[in-house]
């Protein structure tokens, strides 16, 4: 493949981070009920604005901005690839430290995950394929949507569903197993990434310069997407900030294991998966630290929560 970067991967680990997604699934959907789903029919207007965000507006303005700048192949392929995936399950935790409203965000974690199994293909293919500078690149991977479908469903919808069904009937388990699980996936998966990294030092020093910048001015647009949506529906301050977290933090962790399954030789489309998988925990960070310090208008729904909260603290 002309343009490929050379990336050193041990095909064995793939089933580990296969497992490492489905596990970290599974984890976050313990808590998950069905209740979450109804809650957006009942209030829609939060969720279904992060929802639009994050798989019409994400997709459509990454495919314009890597296509206005002619950004490589590779690199604009992980882009488009990243803001094809849904919202990440950290979105949930990086909301709550931001006093947001959890149950918005936790009712777009569910609902995205799933719809992710039709859209994270479609937006991909549809969008690697309007590009005039990706089109090529594209068919050159041999892209199979009905094999990334099915992935798809295997790391993202069976764990969500499982995990569902062990919560309702092991609340307990719930109760025990929630944070350590959260904080194991997160250190497996960062573990993985590091690794990857330390085989590939080299390619990563060489190209550090091409996309440390695309990813940080990616990630800013994908916040400030859901901010903005936020905003132009007069949406309240929480919600503002779950919207705004739930399509500024991606699932990176399913982008690798597709790029991992079908596209092993894309090392230039890895780099920038890999380093969104670290650098959107460190913005959602930041900015949670940020809001947690903000006052929440009186006016705003969850408002007595959290004074009450803040008080028990």
């Amino acid at each position: 493949m002309s343009g490929a970067l050379p990336i050193q991967f041990d095909p064995a680990s793939l089933i580990a981070l296969n497992l490492i997604m489905a596990c970290m699934m599974f984890g976050v959907s313990l808590s998950l009920r069905l209740e979450d789903f109804k809650r957006i029919a009942l209030a829609p207007v939060a969720p279904l604005a992060g929802l639009l965000a994050q798989f019409l507006l994400l997709p459509l303005a990454t495919c314009l901005f890597t296509w206005a700048f002619a950004i490589e192949p590779e690199l604009a392929l992980g882009m488009m690839l990243v803001a094809a995936c849904p919202g990440g399950s950290f979105s949930n935790i990086m909301t709550w430290l931001g006093r947001g409203n959890v149950a918005v965000s936790v009712s777009m974690t569910a609902v995205s995950s799933l719809a992710a199994t039709v859209m994270t293909p479609l937006n991909f293919a549809f969008y690697g394929w309007l590009n005039p500078h990706t089109r090529d690149y594209l068919t050159q991977i041999s892209l199979e949507p009905g094999g990334i479908l099915l992935l798809v469903l295997l790391v993202l919808a069976v764990p969500l569903v499982l995990g569902m069904t062990t919560g309702r009937k092991l609340p307990g388990l719930v109760a025990r197993s929630e944070k350590p699980l959260r904080i194991i996936s997160l250190l497996v998966f960062l573990g993985f990434v590091g690794i990857a990294f330390f085989n590939n030092v080299g390619l990563f020093i060489e190209r550090f310069h091409s996309f440390f910048w695309l990813v940080v001015l990616h990630n800013l647009l994908a916040l400030a997407l859901g901010y903005g949506m936020g905003r132009l529906l007069k949406l309240p301050v929480t919600d503002r900030r779950a919207v705004t977290m739930e399509v500024g933090i991606q699932n990176s962790g399913l982008g690798l294991v597709i790029l991992f399954t079908f596209f092993p030789e894309a090392g230039g489309m890895m780099l920038i998966t890999a380093f969104w998988g670290v650098w959107h925990l460190v913005s959602g960070l930041t900015l949670s630290q940020i809001w947690a310090r903000l006052p929440i208008p009186a006016n705003d729904p969850m408002a007595k929560v959290h004074s009450t909260q803040v008080q028990q603290s």
